[in-house]
């Protein structure tokens, strides 16, 4: 056991974060993502949501100042009449871990290709529609 490591962060992910560098990317995916066939490297979150590993990962997890949108969501598809609450929590999230992120939406295609050149792709178990999140690694 370490210490200040949270919980819910497996060896597996952890060992990724540190592999990752600057300008790497993470997709962290709701339960509905193709996660498995979109992934370089696959990594499994069973039975847990998004909005608390966003939380833990980004106490350890520095984000991109170099870019403009360090985070990307993937936005809604034309049609569907979804208002993704999940959304607003993951601004205040990110918020407490860096008031200056800003938050890009993604179409979905684009996102999916995003998803494809990531350094990882994370598989929660997330319910929420539209919960698929990137994150770009800054540096310390």
């Amino acid at each position: 056991m370490l210490k200040n490591i949270p919980k819910n962060l497996s060896p597996e992910l952890l060992k990724i974060l540190m592999e990752m560098g600057h300008g790497d990317e993470l997709v962290i995916a709701d339960g509905n993502f193709p996660a498995a066939s979109h992934a370089k490297r696959f990594v499994r979150a069973d039975g847990l949501d998004v909005p608390p590993l966003l939380d833990s990962i980004l106490t350890l997890f520095p984000l991109d100042t170099y870019v403009d949108y360090p985070v990307a969501i993937m936005g809604i598809v034309p049609g569907d009449n979804i208002v993704p609450t999940i959304w607003d929590t993951y601004r205040r999230i990110i918020a407490k871990h860096d008031a200056s992120a800003k938050i890009e939406e993604v179409d979905r295609f684009a996102f999916y290709e995003r998803a494809k050149n990531a350094y990882a792709v994370l598989a929660t178990s997330e319910a929420a529609l539209y919960a698929n999140i990137i994150l770009c690694k800054g540096v310390v």
